[in-house]
């Protein structure tokens, strides 16, 4: 089963946007690694897909990434039926395909100079 609150929420950067009525309707989390920024728990709410909202989620986690550790490499575990939206914004799969939690991943990276 997946674990809502882990030893990364501490430590991590939370990223969310709210509806009118202050529901959150997207979420994300950033959290650094030795060596690398990891974003993670990339969420929409399923009411509000297809409006832009991970696109603008995932600018500001790359925009804050750059404030707070620019000297990182930027890290994911995609979706892999998300591998196109998360190559739009220049990340490249690092890893083959394989199953987390039953669904299809793939390990992402992008090069902080590419920027």
């Amino acid at each position: 089963s997946y674990q809502e609150v882990d030893e990364y929420d501490l430590i991590s950067t939370h990223l969310f946007l709210e509806n009118e009525h202050k529901q959150v309707i997207a979420y994300a989390r950033i959290f650094p690694e030795t060596d690398q920024v990891r974003i993670g728990r990339v969420l929409i709410d399923k009411d509000h897909r297809k409006k832009g909202l991970g696109v603008l989620l995932m600018e500001k986690a790359i925009e804050q990434i750059k404030v707070l550790f620019s000297d990182r490499i930027i890290v994911i575990q995609a979706q892999a039926y998300l591998l196109r939206f998360y190559k739009n914004f220049g990340f490249v799969s690092v890893s083959k395909e394989y199953l987390e939690d039953g669904i299809p991943h793939v390990d992402m990276r992008l090069s902080r100079m590419n920027t």
